[in-house]
């Protein structure tokens, strides 16, 4: 039996990892998947979360599953979370899955844009940005063909905290650069994409697979920012594989 912690992306919950979540479970493997602090049912943040704090925070948690070891993977800020996990507790880490992330920190605009979108969650609230980013997080055709999983991302956005939001917002405006941390892993690494990601695209994928060594690349076709849930069966299908090999 393996034990893999999933973690989930910004603005979601651990809902993210249904499909996946209950593939593993039926194939024997243990699975953690907890809210962030900010999200869900996750602790309450203060202004600022780095993702240092949610790595420190899902340590704690797997300290009190009883848990020493875990494949940990990421899916957006949650890969990012993983990198920043890895880049803390290494010895703790026996795989990684990372899902439609990338390891280059913000540049000044990228910082001035997060900034300004965490003052924009908490003036406007959370549906002004659902509205936005939907057919971003999901391909514009899924978002008509596939009704339940466009109702279900829209549903996460909707539930965030705006509070917990920003605070996380502000905290990857200042993230590090992972690219040293990439090239220092040494574990088997699973990176996934969605061939039509508009937030951080193949090229992202790409340069972590060309960064950690003997990691494996796959491209899942008709997806976007969010594979998991929109090519659920073929996330699965790879994930399971990864394990099993």
């Amino acid at each position: 039996m393996t034990t893999v912690l999933l973690i989930h992306g910004h603005p979601f919950d651990h809902t993210l990892w249904d499909p996946q979540a209950a593939a593993l479970r039926a194939a024997g493997h243990r699975v953690v998947v907890p809210d962030l602090r900010g999200y869900g049912h996750g602790p309450a943040a203060g202004d600022v979360t780095r993702l240092g704090d949610f790595a420190t925070d899902l340590a704690a948690h797997l300290d009190a599953e009883g848990i020493d070891r875990a494949v940990v993977g990421g899916v957006s800020m949650g890969g990012q979370i993983a990198m920043e996990f890895y880049r803390r507790f290494p010895a703790r880490v026996a795989g990684l899955i990372l899902v439609d992330t990338s390891p280059v920190p913000d540049d000044e605009a990228g910082r001035a844009w997060r900034y300004e979108m965490a003052e924009r969650l908490l003036t406007e609230g959370m549906t002004v940005y659902a509205d936005e980013a939907l057919e971003k997080m999901i391909t514009p055709y899924h978002v008509l063909a596939k009704p339940d999983v466009a109702a279900h991302v829209t549903r996460m956005m909707l539930a965030t905290p705006p509070h917990g939001a920003a605070a996380a917002l502000r905290g990857r405006a200042r993230r590090p650069d992972y690219r040293p941390t990439l090239a220092s892993v040494r574990v088997p690494t699973l990176v996934l994409v969605g061939a039509e990601d508009v937030f951080t695209p193949v090229a992202d994928a790409e340069l972590i697979h060309e960064l950690v060594p003997g990691s494996e690349l796959v491209v899942i076709e008709r997806a976007g920012h969010l594979p998991g849930l929109e090519q659920a069966e073929r996330v699965n299908e790879v994930i399971l594989k990864f394990l099993a090999d």
